[in-house]
């Protein structure tokens, strides 16, 4: 079949079209044939020897997509069905095993080449945002890079599920758009200090989950933006590995500190996230509530140039692959 290959691996990697042998669905798998993939930062970090595949992955890029079952070796899905899925890796390729209980249904009124936009962002959200940090209605929900693909995800499933929402974004384009997709307040970080408009928005009182992918210095001031029994949700750390903290703050508000990664967690754990998404979030999927957007799509033979637009910062939404 054919695949991304990575050549020269480290700071100087590439990507390039190759081929590799078609993967053999195991026992609660699919083999799906890719219709689209998407990219991550992730996969950013793995190109150049910084993101450690997991033992029995495949070493092939590509954390999530969209395609249609060519072989089932499960009851629960059948050759022919459309479906978007979370994967450990194998994504950037024409064709990708799946646990069946990682696959979600496509919706009627979800594009199949779109599908591969939800994966990752709504599984990252709802682990996040639902699962750990326990979102209600009412909360006050602060989303670093509120353009990305992962930010409009957050911004949309918070908002269906009743809460107030706040973004950080770099240009008063990228604000906007998060305006439009129903945030309540979006801050250029660029040209205001977001702690600081925080506590007015909040009226001081601080906001209650804060989801971050910078890291290095943000936790430190996320840690004031936060009010009592605030929960600091980490994802990555785009701004830096190490920080600084006042811990007076925070354990005078009570704070808990989150990180995670989804990669890691056990077939187990992703399959109960696969069924409470399925009922808490898939229907406002199906009735077009909650929307993936789509910043652009590439061909697979062009995945080096979809790598270097995510790098640049410049996306608004998902990057996918056509496969």
């Amino acid at each position: 079949m054919k695949a991304i290959n990575i050549k020269d691996a480290g700071k100087q990697a590439r990507l390039d079209i190759g081929t590799a042998e078609r993967p053999i669905p195991a026992q609660d798998e699919v083999l799906i044939k890719v219709t689209a993939a998407g990219i991550n930062r992730a996969d950013l970090l793995q190109k150049r020897g910084l993101y450690p595949v997991p033992k029995g992955a495949s070493n092939i890029l590509g954390l999530e997509v969209s395609g249609i079952v060519a072989e089932t070796n499960t009851p629960h899905l059948k050759i022919g069905d459309q479906v978007c899925a979370l994967v450990s890796g194998g994504g950037y390729a024409e064709y990708c095993t799946a646990h069946a209980a990682h696959c979600l249904p496509v919706p009627d009124n979800i594009a199949l080449s779109d599908a591969a936009a939800l994966p990752e962002a709504v599984f990252t959200v709802w682990q996040n945002i639902f699962h750990k940090a326990k979102l209600k209605s009412g909360d006050t929900l602060l989303i670093h890079g509120g353009s990305s693909g992962i930010g409009t995800m957050a911004i949309q499933m918070a908002k269906y599920k009743g809460a107030h929402v706040i973004v950080t974004a770099g240009t008063d384009e990228k604000c906007a758009a998060c305006l439009d997709l129903g945030a309540d307040h979006a801050i250029n970080y660029k040209q205001e200090v977001f702690e600081k408009r925080a506590a007015d928005i909040t009226q001081g009182n601080g906001v209650d989950i804060i989801l971050d992918m910078v890291g290095g210095d943000y936790t430190g001031r996320n840690i004031k933006a936060l009010g009592f029994n605030g929960r600091l949700m980490n994802i990555a750390f785009m701004g830096g590995r190490t920080s600084e903290i006042d811990m007076a703050q925070l354990l005078t508000k009570n704070i808990a500190l989150h990180g995670t990664t989804l990669r890691a967690q056990s077939d187990d754990t992703k399959a109960l996230f696969a069924t409470e998404i399925k009922e808490q979030i898939w229907p406002a999927i199906a009735d077009g509530t909650i929307s993936p957007v789509i910043d652009r799509t590439f061909p697979l033979a062009d995945a080096e140039k979809a790598h270097q637009h995510m790098e640049r910062g410049q996306n608004i939404g998902k990057i996918l692959l056509a496969v």
